[in-house]
């Protein structure tokens, strides 16, 4: 990555009813903003407030993609696990 490249980012919503939505982003104020607005993903529209309930520095696009496959394929407790010890997801490299 160059310091042209954005980094990117994942990020965990904490949807109204409770539910979590998972994305990836370079400018998380700029995404969070168009989900509120209903212009985000089709899943959070109708689910507000959203709240930011995690998200972590991955750098590159890939990586992101990939954590953001990893975070969306694990068990609910496990993600709400991640979600409150506001640490490194635990598959990648530190």
């Amino acid at each position: 990555m160059t310091d042209s490249e954005p980094a990117w980012k994942l990020y965990v919503l904490r949807c109204g009813d409770g539910t979590l939505y998972c994305g990836v982003t370079t400018d998380l104020d700029r995404r969070i903003a168009r989900h509120s607005a209903g212009t985000g993903a089709r899943y959070t529209r109708g689910r507000g407030p959203l709240l930011l309930a995690a998200s972590w520095d991955l750098g590159s696009r890939s990586a992101a993609l990939k954590a953001e496959a990893g975070f969306k394929s694990l068990p609910r407790a496990t993600k709400e696990r991640l979600v409150a010890a506001d640490e490194p997801l635990p598959w990648l490299p530190s």
